[in-house]
């Protein structure tokens, strides 16, 4: 499919959608459970989001459902907090910046499993899949005290859907750049056994990486296909489930073909396979009517290969996790746990200059614990954690956080928390990459304040300031004549920030107002970090009910006060779903409906990465 806007054939897909009999998810309602959503990244319990003494956002069921071919990073960068860099479309490389920290500062879980590698310290983000993901919860600040290493600037959390009731469902969607994605589900339900199974493939060619014009480099393509399973039992006393995921596919990029002078002569298309698998066992006894015991095993397994040369990537991580929570008097309670980690790398990498060829193992292990008290009007978290590392041995990192509810309509909150984040294997040990086996953890402070006002019935407020200082920052310091440099603990930054949000709903009507600013400053130099503009917004208004609803929504970032030439820009995407009936639903989506073309990041030699530009499609879900 040509790059340019083809209307009849969304018009044809929807009208072929409508031509069939019975189907769905009549799961756009909008009731009070979406109002005050039911979130567990913050304290590893259930709680609701207007309790948590911290700023939280939740990526609802409605949204995730409103396109099935949205990407991880593309839904991640409706939250203006978040600024998500991507250097193209499809399963291209995305980095994740929160509140203007590194993008090894954000731990991605799914279920409470670790996503990010033990190579990169971050999480392969375009090679995620969602098709089974309820919500996406994005918890703004350190975590630490609860998830040891990484969480510095934040922690985003994939919860996956558990089956309510017996179902199944057929979703396909279409759309410009020959892009298509179907999913299979179906899901049992009886006596508080459950069972759930989902299969999706994905297929699209992708568009230009960069602005490098030249005929030999073809559009990124990208496909993935995967399934996933859960069985599980929830009863009063105990519960127990089961979780695997798996997805794998193909995507293509960019690489620089370069004379001995390090000069660009030019640019190649390389195609590399990847396969993510995710095994997660939980399982959870109220001993008394006080006290439960909560366990979980899981592993995660990234791989990566070159399909035209033997360089690879495997990562594997494995977690073993114990905690008790003990409900000691109606308002408090304390948790106390022990997560051991194993994370192993097997990493070769081969050119023309250099090898690098390493397998590492690094086992750590943490001991955490927990206070909270609740009652109508305040609610307090203090923790502390001591987490046994077999490479930089024992850190301490603590939390202390309130939030008051000083009238009906209006609660403040503060919290203020210590973090670190231990380098990567490749930060260690990729020596040619610039790898430095002398290198410390990163270690961070962060303070935040906030306010939350219920203005009217449909209208509310919240305001939030925080202040995360960050020393030995690792960065890579080149040599301006080779070209070549090494990794060293040489910064303190500083990320100092407010937040606005603001929220109208009345009847079928909505409106979502979100404002950041940053100010990312690296102490030494007093100027700004790479790739963080100070100011982002997203806007969405729409009409949404039972039966039919339309949406648009505006995203926009300032220009980053660096060196590079990188601008600001605005995107505008535009959804629309109708219930026909209880059986049958049909959508489109047009993300970046104006093709708005921007730079993401500099490439080299005066080149650039961009935008994936404009993807309309429209799809039916089917639903017995």
């Amino acid at each position: 499919m040509s790059k340019s806007f083809q209307p009849t054939r969304l018009v044809g897909a929807i009208a072929i959608a409508m031509g069939f009999s019975p189907v769905i998810f009549a799961e756009d309602t909008t009731n009070a459970t979406q109002l005050d959503p039911i979130v567990i990244t913050a304290s590893k319990s259930a709680e609701k989001a207007s309790e948590v003494p911290a700023r939280i956002n939740i990526i609802e069921p409605k949204v995730l459902e409103q396109s099935p071919i949205a990407s991880l990073p593309q839904l991640l960068q409706t939250d203006a907090s978040i600024n998500m860099v991507q250097s193209g479309g499809y399963g291209q490389t995305a980095s994740i910046f929160t509140r203007g920290t590194n993008s090894t500062h954000t731990l991605v879980l799914r279920d409470g499993v670790r996503l990010n590698t033990g190579s990169l310290g971050a999480a392969s983000l375009p090679f995620i899949d969602t098709t089974d993901i309820k919500q996406i919860e994005v918890l703004k600040g350190p975590a630490s005290v609860l998830y040891g290493t990484d969480a510095i600037g934040g922690v985003v959390q994939l919860i996956s859907k558990t089956p309510e009731k017996t179902s199944a469902f057929v979703t396909g969607e279409i759309g410009e750049n020959n892009t298509y994605k179907s999913i299979l589900g179906a899901d049992l339900v009886e006596d508080g056994f459950y069972t759930q199974i989902r299969g999706q493939r994905l297929e699209s060619d992708g568009t230009q990486v960069t602005d490098f014009k030249n005929a030999n480099v073809k559009a990124g393509s990208y496909d993935q296909k995967g399934f996933s399973t859960k069985i599980g039992v929830e009863k009063e006393q105990y519960a127990a489930s089961l979780d695997y995921a798996q997805n794998e596919g193909n995507s293509v990029y960019v690489k620089s073909i370069e004379d001995d002078n390090f000069n660009l002569l030019g640019l190649e298309n390389v195609s590399q396979d990847f396969k993510n698998e995710i095994i997660n066992l939980k399982g959870r006894v109220n001993v008394t009517d006080t006290v439960s015991l909560n366990a979980r095993l899981s592993q995660f397994k990234d791989d990566l290969r070159q399909k035209n040369s033997p360089d690879f990537i495997n990562n594997k991580t494995q977690e073993a996790e114990l905690a008790t929570k003990w409900q000691f008097t109606p308002h408090q309670n304390i948790m106390m746990g022990v997560t051991d980690k194993k994370t192993e790398t097997d990493l070769l990498s081969i050119s023309k200059d250099y090898t690098v060829d390493y397998l590492k193992d690094v086992n750590s292990t943490g001991y955490f614990i927990q206070h909270q008290y609740k009652n109508e009007k305040l609610n307090t978290q203090a923790g502390l954690r001591i987490e046994d590392h077999e490479t930089f041995g024992t850190h301490t990192v603590g939390q202390l956080a309130a939030r008051y509810q000083i009238l009906p309509g209006t609660s403040v909150y503060s919290n203020i928390g210590t973090a670190f984040r231990a380098p990567s294997n490749n930060d260690l040990y990729a020596l040619n990459w610039g790898g430095n086996p002398n290198l410390k953890p990163e270690e961070s402070i962060s303070y935040e304040i906030g306010l939350d006002q219920k203005i009217t019935d449909e209208l509310s407020l919240g305001l939030s300031a925080y202040r995360n200082e960050v020393d030995d920052l690792i960065t890579y310091v080149s040599d301006p004549i080779t070209y070549k440099g090494r990794f060293f603990n040489v910064k303190k930054a500083t990320f100092t920030g407010s937040e606005l949000n603001l929220s109208w709903m009345q009847d079928d009507l909505l409106l979502n107002l979100s404002y950041a600013y940053v100010q990312p400053k690296d102490k030494e130099s007093d100027k700004d970090l790479a790739r963080r503009p100070r100011q982002s917004l997203t806007l969405t208004a729409g009409l949404q009910n039972e039966v039919y609803g339309i949406s648009t929504s505006l995203s926009a970032k300032s220009k980053p006060k660096d060196n590079s030439k990188v601008g600001g820009y605005a995107t505008v995407d535009v959804n629309a779903y109708w219930n026909i009936n209880p059986n049958i639903k049909v959508f489109t989506n047009i993300q970046n409906i104006g093709d708005v073309q921007y730079e993401t990041a500099a490439y080299g030699s005066g080149y650039y990465y961009i935008n994936g530009g404009r993807l309309a499609s429209a799809g039916v879900t089917f639903r017995y």
